[in-house]
């Protein structure tokens, strides 16, 4: 096992100027789990691969424990990928595919039927082995591929959007098994994914880019409740966070009749953000006017316009942003109505509206 570290790392691709991962400075310690998230083209996967060494690196170094692989072949990097597609070989079995690098490392056939094995029993895969790919599920064929990874016994796994191919269910049941998985082997593993839910259900912290820049990186909770800026606040957290434009008179920023205070430091406006979970029914407050209501049986979540024309979306751009509120599922309103609601103390997050950097 063997730490991580990006220090200002960048990658320039030919035929552009902006770089795909700008100056990323990141430690992985041993044995972490760390989750890169971001949207799509933000420069996680490019990471990743730069640390493969399937990208060139065009500034800065990359450290896997004490020994800099800036320029080490991939093969002699000591690390397992696990990609997006299964890649498995269809006329090989499971045991055969699982084994293969194994075979081609010139491993002693005893050794590779061990770790094949043991591998094997992690992943409850024993029953499989002598079947070929085409005769196993979308989620068995992700564990082979996690065995495969998982046989060379590496310093480092790095795991590229590997629930991607997955449906809904077995997604949410297989990140839980890789999560899991991890935390027995022990093995320092970098896991990419644009789906930020799945991001906070499995790192022990998680690092957020945006355009090739390293937003912030924390644990899922301090990322939840002290988002740095603006875009890692509306990233994080599902429902998104609410984020309002509200004009500031008097030191108070004022979303409807609802009077937020504000540092003396404030300017003209401020962008206020609320989760979901921070409005609570009020009589008097912040106006919405109800447009949608999904019903999901322990919760009810309101999506909605601000009735106050002063209030606006931080993103203008989003023409389909909506208030969204958690209601109480067995009393939720109806389209058409509007419901006033205030914020819960210790709830509001307040951000510059021209930069987007927290208040």
């Amino acid at each position: 096992m063997a730490s991580v570290v990006f220090d200002g790392a960048s990658r320039i691709y030919p035929g552009t100027t902006a770089p795909a991962v700008d100056k990323l400075s990141l430690t992985v310690n041993d044995g972490e789990f760390l989750v890169l998230v971001g949207p799509s083209g933000c420069g996680k996967s490019t990471s990743l691969r730069m640390l493969a060494g399937l990208e060139e690196i065009d500034g800065g170094r990359i450290l896997i424990g004490d020994r800099d692989v800036t320029n080490v072949a991939p093969k002699d990097r000591d690390i397992a990928m696990v990609f997006q597609s299964y890649a498995l070989y269809p006329h090989m079995t499971v045991a055969e595919n699982m084994g293969f690098a194994l075979k081609i490392a010139g491993t002693p056939k005893e050794e590779r039927e061990r770790r094949v094995l043991e591998a094997a029993k992690l992943l409850d895969l024993e029953p499989y082995l002598e079947r070929k790919p085409k005769a196993l599920s979308g989620g068995q064929r992700q564990r082979v591929a996690m065995g495969r990874a998982i046989v060379r016994e590496p310093q480092v796994f790095l795991m590229d959007e590997p629930l991607s191919n997955l449906d809904a269910k077995l997604r949410v049941a297989t990140r839980t098994q890789i999560a899991a998985l991890q935390r027995r082997l022990g093995i320092t593993t970098v896991y990419v994914t644009h789906d930020q839910v799945e991001a906070m259900t499995m790192g022990d912290r998680v690092a957020v880019l945006k355009d090739g820049l390293l937003q912030q990186v924390d644990t899922p909770r301090n990322l939840y409740d002290n988002p740095a800026n603006a875009f890692v606040a509306g990233f994080i957290g599902s429902p998104a966070m609410n984020l309002l434009i509200a004009p500031v008179t008097g030191g108070k920023a004022m979303l409807g009749d609802l009077a937020i205070d504000v540092p003396a430091s404030a300017g003209s406006s401020v962008t206020v953000g609320v989760r979901p979970e921070g409005f609570t029914p009020s009589s008097k407050g912040f106006h919405v006017l109800v447009e949608v209501v999904e019903e999901l049986g322990s919760d009810a979540f309101v999506y909605g316009k601000p009735a106050d024309s002063t209030v606006k979306f931080a993103n203008s751009a989003d023409e389909g942003a909506q208030v969204i509120v958690r209601w109480d599922p067995k009393n939720p309103p109806k389209p058409g109505d509007t419901i006033t609601v205030e914020a819960v103390k210790g709830s509001v997050h307040l951000f510059n509206p021209e930069t987007g950097e927290r208040v």
